[in-house]
């Protein structure tokens, strides 16, 4: 008769589940004061709703949309930049550029895709990720891409490709990063995975920000994190319940869904951003040993106490700073000029 450890050990490999004992989850010392006083604060109060209608999804995308649009003047006027709309191909799209771009980053281009569960952020309201990184010396377009319940899948990742040749037919792509944070993340992947299946050009290099890369509930830090990550909170809430929105009835085992699911052989060097408490902790860290078991050049920085998308909800933490300051230098280093 196993006991004790062996007796968990058994049980884990036999495919089951077993209850982790309550216990305090203190703040972790190891992390920024400032990110310390946030992992104390409540989990988000907004992480269960499951709206029961389209209005009722539209009603809170509005909600969610004023309070970021709020605070954007003061983030676009700190981090000195400008921001334009535009369409390319039809698909609407923001231009946002530094007041001062360095000569380097002058033929370069970035291409990012706002995260928001492939529901929220429409608009100016998906454009903290793009902002910061151009704040730090890069052109950014951030496509505002089709989401559910009006557009569901395949709808985003059409609006990705038709952006993307458009910016390929007049630039080159080796020039050209892509990045998004979340859901933006795994549009970053699916990018590559619909641009290797049609045989376009890929881009010079990637980062992923805590990618949805399994749109399904996957991975053991879906559970391991659960009530957790402060963000998300947990799976099995409106996070969830915009998954199923988007899928629409696709199998979001899907390699345009769930990106990790994909031949990643090919793919352009990547760089992945994950933390300790993190939802997506898994997610990341799969793509990043499917990365490097397909021969790809791929770096993966996981920070202590993160929660899910932290550093862009908060810029002002050390952490935040230190994310997109290894964001920016990555993709000076990988571009080609």
């Amino acid at each position: 008769m196993m006991t004790g450890a062996l007796a968990v050990e058994a049980t884990a490999a036999a495919g089951q589940t077993y209850t982790v004992p309550p216990r305090p989850l203190p703040v972790p010392p190891t992390a920024s004061p400032e990110l310390r006083a946030l992992i104390a604060g409540p989990l988000n109060p907004g992480w269960s709703q499951q709206p029961a209608s389209a209005e009722a999804w539209r009603t809170l995308v509005r909600t969610f949309a004023a309070d970021v649009e709020l605070v954007l003047p003061a983030l676009i006027a700190r981090e000195k930049v400008k921001v334009r709309a535009d369409r390319i191909g039809g698909v609407p799209v923001f231009w946002i550029e530094p007041d001062v771009l360095p000569p380097e980053n002058r033929d370069r281009i970035l291409l990012n895709f706002h995260g928001g569960a492939y529901v929220f952020a429409p608009g100016r309201s998906g454009l903290r990720d793009a902002i910061l990184l151009a704040g730090r010396g890069f052109r950014v377009v951030s496509v505002d891409y089709r989401m559910a319940p009006d557009a569901p899948y395949p709808a985003a990742i059409d609006d990705a490709e038709t952006v993307w040749k458009a910016l390929v037919a007049r630039h080159p792509a080796k020039r050209i990063g892509v990045f998004g944070s979340s859901t933006g993340g795994a549009m970053t992947l699916a990018l590559v995975v619909r641009a290797k299946a049609h045989h376009l050009p890929l881009p010079g290099a990637l980062w992923a920000g805590t990618p949805w890369a399994q749109l399904d509930k996957v991975g053991d830090s879906y559970f391991s994190n659960d009530h957790v990550d402060n963000a998300l909170v947990s799976y099995d809430g409106l996070l969830g319940a915009a998954a199923r929105l988007y899928a629409n009835g696709h199998d979001m085992a899907d390699p345009e869904l769930s990106p990790v699911n994909a031949d990643l052989s090919g793919f352009p060097p990547t760089l992945l951003t994950t933390g300790t408490r993190d939802l997506f902790l898994s997610n990341t860290i799969r793509v990043h040993r499917k990365l490097k078991q397909a021969g790809v050049l791929a770096d993966l920085n996981v920070y202590e106490g993160l929660s899910h998308g932290d550093f862009e909800r908060d810029p002002d933490l050390p952490e935040s700073r230190e994310v997109y300051g290894e964001a920016a230098a990555f993709f000076r280093h990988a571009l080609a000029r």
